[in-house]
Order: structure tokens, then sequence, then C-alpha cells
């Protein structure tokens, strides 16, 4: 069964995606989660072997220093299981004015450029975990290392049900800079290399589905239905979001079928 996991974006993230064809990466430190990735995930101390002869404190600093460069080095795509979230209509979608895509990871997986990591050349795909940071604290998982920082975080985010995809270490050539950090560069400012997003092509089959946010402009909403249906993918399936008048949630309305 092809797994399908969505996007939340505004509308010009939305149209910026749509018309590039591309998947956005954002850095670990760049998140709105100031936890997100963050050392303090990790409790340092089972980590160290205790047959060494280098001084215990040295140990730990070494090992918050190691998941402190992991998290500078991770560049990540937030995808979500649902499509149908209230709370992330409202947070993502500039207040349900904005697109839900539904992607194809399978056909994404497949359409992505071969080598987009300098540690691994593939991304990873990883379902993230809920705790309650105020007790949670893991050592690194035995056989993947990153896997505690890269898929644990609060409760309070459960509402987004994220599935994450993550590039350890992007190649160069995947960075790009956007409009407000190319007039920024040009007025002389230097910006961190963690502020740079990077970016994946992928094919215009992958994008599965499109949902309508339920305020969205109408002229907006026309003018990417036909660039979907003539230059995207004409397969795409489209939704409008509505209101549920059954029971508090949002329902999707099929407003274009396949041809």
């Amino acid at each position: 069964m092809q797994r399908i996991l969505y996007k939340y974006l505004d509308i010009i993230g939305a149209k910026c995606m749509i018309g590039n064809s591309n998947l956005q990466f954002t850095n670990a430190t760049q998140l709105n989660d100031p936890f997100d990735c963050h050392p303090s995930l990790i409790d340092h101390e089972k980590n160290i072997d205790e047959k060494s002869p280098w001084p215990k404190e040295w140990l730990i600093e070494k090992e918050r220093l190691d998941a402190e460069n992991l998290r500078k080095r991770t560049w990540l795509c937030s995808l979500s299981r649902v499509y149908d979230s209230v709370s992330m209509w409202a947070h993502y979608c500039k207040q349900h004015t904005g697109i839900c895509i539904g992607l194809n990871i399978e056909k994404v997986l497949a359409s992505m450029p071969q080598w987009c990591g300098q540690i691994d050349m593939e991304p990873h795909i990883l379902d993230v975990e809920y705790r309650d940071l105020k007790v949670f604290k893991n050592s690194y998982h035995p056989f993947f290392p990153q896997y505690t920082q890269w898929t644990i975080k609060d409760m309070a985010w459960e509402y987004e049900q994220e599935v994450r995809m993550i590039i350890d270490n992007p190649v160069p050539w995947l960075a790009a800079l956007t409009p407000d950090q190319v007039k920024r560069s040009k007025k002389g400012e230097v910006m961190d290399w963690e502020e740079v997003h990077h970016y994946t092509k992928i094919s215009g089959e992958c994008f599965d589905s499109i949902y309508f946010g339920k305020d969205i402009d109408p002229m907006e909403k026309e003018k990417i239905t036909n660039y979907i249906r003539t230059k995207l993918n004409p397969n795409t399936k489209i939704y409008q979001m509505t209101i549920d008048d059954s029971a508090p949630r949002l329902k999707a309305k099929l407003i274009t079928s396949k041809k």
C-alpha cells in the first residue's frame, strides 16, 4: 500500500513548492520548536565508556559536543500523517487560507537525487515519537545513534503527527537562498550556514493530492488548479476542505476527479 504524507503550507509556500516541484529542508536549529533535535534530549552520562582512561567529565563534554554538531548538520522536511488537523490548518496554513499537499513517499524517494547527504546518501524517513520531556531522558539508540535526537519531541507537539525526512549534512549544491536572503546578501549581511534551506527536486507524479483550505482565496484556487492540471500532474486529486456540520471537524470534498 502506498504511503501518503502531508505538507501544510501557507499560500506562498505552497505555490513555491508546486511551481518548483521540490521539497524544502530546514536546519534543525531553525525550527519552531527550540528543543527539536536538542542535545538535552540525551543522557550523555549513559553513553560514556566507564573503562576509558579519560576523565568522566571530558567524555561527557565530548558526547554533548557530538550531539550539538549532529543538530547543526541535520536538515529536515516535516510532514504529517493526516490532512485534516484543525490545529495544523490554523498554525501552518495561515488560518485555513493555505494548502495541504499529499505526497506519495515511494515516488518521492524514487525521484529524488541519488546523492543528497554527505553522511548518508539517501534521506531517512522517521516517525516522530512524543514524550513528556520534563521526565524523559534517554541514551542513544544502540544501533542508530542519531535516533533519539531526530525523533523525540515533547507531548505538546503530538497533534502534528509528524513524519520527518532527514538529510544528514546535505550536499552543498542543494542549497539555495530565499528572496529575502538574497536581499540580505546583497546588503553584505553574513548568514550562518544553518539559515540556508536545501531543496530537492521531485517529479510531478509525487503530488498525489491537493487540499485547499476552507478560506482559500478563490482566484488563487483557480490558478493553482489550472497549473496542476496543465503542467504538474493531471492525475493529482484535488479537494476542498469544509466544515463538517455533524461534528467539530474538517472534511474534504473532491472537487476535481482524475482524468
